[in-house]
């Protein structure tokens, strides 16, 4: 089983920055509306939970 690492940290509501092994990204947005994540990476990742176990995401990577 490979070792992983994976840590987030709550900077201000609603913002937080995630850290993982190859890369960090700051995500904003809260639980009642869409999410923004952008990773030091160039990759965007747009988000947002539907009602009942629907969700939604957009990935765009970098160019």
């Amino acid at each position: 089983m490979p070792l992983t690492f994976r840590k987030s940290f709550k900077i201000f509501p609603g913002v937080r920055l995630n850290i993982n092994r190859k890369s960090m990204s700051v995500t904003t947005g809260g639980d009642k509306g869409p999410r923004y994540t952008h990773s030091t990476t160039g990759r965007r990742t747009t988000s947002m939970n539907l009602p009942g176990p629907f969700g939604w995401r957009k990935t765009r990577k970098a160019r």
